[in-house]
């Protein structure tokens, strides 16, 4: 991998981890393009990863602060209610990465056949929540929490993006488009974090070697935080004004090209 396809894929992988369009088949696509899809780049994808985890914290971090005050109190109140929330809508992704880890990541690299089916899914989930009026709620109940969940661990797949999915299921169960947002981009930190801590420990397990020089990792890094705080940012406010619909054309396109490419 060449310094500027690493900082093209950071990039990448800054922009569409936020945006609806599935950063993971982005990716799949671009090592495509690139010819980079049958390299082992594992401790590339874990760093663009970590720096989207970043830009998260910074974007959101009155909001993490906030929560964290609120833990650190003798009563139960809304913060702690809130994270309990997040915990709850981290099981299914939780069981998916402990038992089935390995069948997951068997997926990747096999063609854009799969990325072009489920860029197609997601614009459709996509297109439905903007279309559809269900009844609002004033705050997520628990039980979404855990439905939120059971559609974040779906969107393991390449090509199911993972903010278009949840979001698009918190608004179709009637949560407010301002609330699904910050909860969906809240609810990622974990998987994400654990996932890359999982890959460290098989990058060290395994003696893992990769193309990537140091200068490289740096790069992708650097991009994929820049625009990852960019991407955040701006999906927040595209959420708030109900604007999914663009997105949603936008996958159809995508996985349209994905499938003639695979």
């Amino acid at each position: 991998m060449s310094w500027y396809e690493a900082l093209i894929l950071g990039l990448i992988q800054g922009l569409t981890e936020f945006l609806p369009v599935s950063s993971s088949g982005h990716l799949e696509i671009g090592q495509a393009i690139f010819g980079t899809a049958s390299e082992n780049n594992l401790s590339f994808t874990v760093t663009v990863h970590v720096a989207t985890v970043m830009s998260t914290i910074v974007i959101l971090w009155n909001e993490i602060s906030f929560l964290f005050k609120g833990m650190f109190t003798k009563t139960w109140n809304p913060e702690k209610e809130y994270i309990a929330k997040i915990a709850i809508s981290c099981i299914p992704i939780f069981i998916v990465g402990v038992f089935f880890k390995d069948k997951v990541e068997s997926l990747f690299g096999n063609g854009l056949i799969l990325v072009g089916c489920c860029l197609i899914i997601t614009s459709l989930l996509l297109a439905f929540s903007y279309y559809a009026k269900p009844r609002q709620k004033e705050n997520i109940s628990y039980l979404d929490a855990f439905i939120i969940g059971l559609s974040q661990a779906c969107a393991v797949l390449p090509g199911l993006s993972r903010s278009g999915t949840t979001i698009a299921t918190g608004l179709l169960l009637g949560n407010k488009k301002e609330n699904m947002a910050q909860f969906s981009f809240l609810m990622v930190l974990v998987p994400i974090l654990g996932e890359a801590l999982l890959d460290t420990i098989e990058i060290f397990q395994t003696g893992f070697t990769t193309d990537n020089n140091t200068i490289n990792l740096v790069i992708g890094f650097i991009a994929a935080f820049i625009s990852g705080c960019f991407a955040c940012k701006f999906m927040i406010n595209i959420v708030r004004k109900g604007k999914l619909i663009y997105f949603a054309i936008y996958c159809l396109i995508a996985g349209s090209l994905a499938l003639i490419l695979g």
